[in-house]
């Protein structure tokens, strides 16, 4: 069962998203908060699968509050799907770095919601369908390497070669295909370089990517 908080101030919204999970054998709303305060406190205490976090709340906001979900050693396994309005919200850059799990629009189809909450759930990153490429542009546009190089010195040749593939948008399958190496082998360089470097997941290996200049934008190059 995979157990979902869901934090937004909008009592629809939330009262929305919980029929809609809350249908599914394999999903249980176990908890609501209106606010970054809540949302944190609520984390600490139930340790859901998957937070729903909307960005633009009173008080605490979602970028503030998962951050400190994400920074609380305990909550390591915690997975945060950011809730916005706007294609491109000026904070989610900032919230990947903090280590959400990607991010949907609050208008995506009901069926990709329930499919996104299943996804980070198994521990895979999220981008919404259709804002992929626009996020990968902004992103290689404002990314400045701002963390040492020397971060990747645990990395093997083979890994770094995986993180570049990785931050260039690759799934495992093709990684495989282009290293001519099995999807497991793939799976497993991936795995171990999100050890290794301490990152939730793919999302942040991207982040790190560009943050270290190992990947940078191609009119950069």
């Amino acid at each position: 069962m995979i157990r979902v908080l869901i934090a937004d101030d909008q009592a629809l919204v939330r009262g929305g998203f919980r029929s809609l999970l809350d249908a599914r054998d394999d999903i249980e709303v176990i908890g609501e908060a209106a606010d970054g305060h809540k949302a944190v406190s609520l984390a600490k205490t139930l340790a859901p699968d998957v937070v729903l976090m909307d960005i633009r709340m009173p008080g605490l906001d979602g970028l503030e509050a998962t951050r400190q979900i994400t920074a609380e050693p305990g909550l390591a396994g915690v997975r945060i799907v950011i809730l916005t309005t706007f294609g491109l919200d000026e904070y989610l850059f900032d919230a990947l770095r903090y280590g959400a799990s990607g991010f949907l629009v609050k208008d995506t189809e009901p069926a990709d919601l329930v499919t996104a909450v299943r996804v980070v759930a198994a521990g895979d990153s999220l981008i919404s369908p259709g804002m992929t490429r626009r996020l990968v542009e902004e992103f290689a546009a404002r990314a400045k390497p701002s963390r040492p190089a020397a971060e990747l010195a645990v990395l093997t040749d083979r890994e770094r070669e995986v993180l570049r593939l990785v931050a260039g948008g690759l799934t495992n399958d093709e990684i495989a295909e282009l290293l001519y190496i099995s999807p497991a082998t793939a799976r497993t360089h991936v795995s171990r370089t999100i050890t290794k470097l301490g990152a939730r997941d793919r999302t942040q290996l991207v982040v790190l990517a560009y943050e270290t200049g190992l990947v940078r934008p191609r009119w950069l190059t």
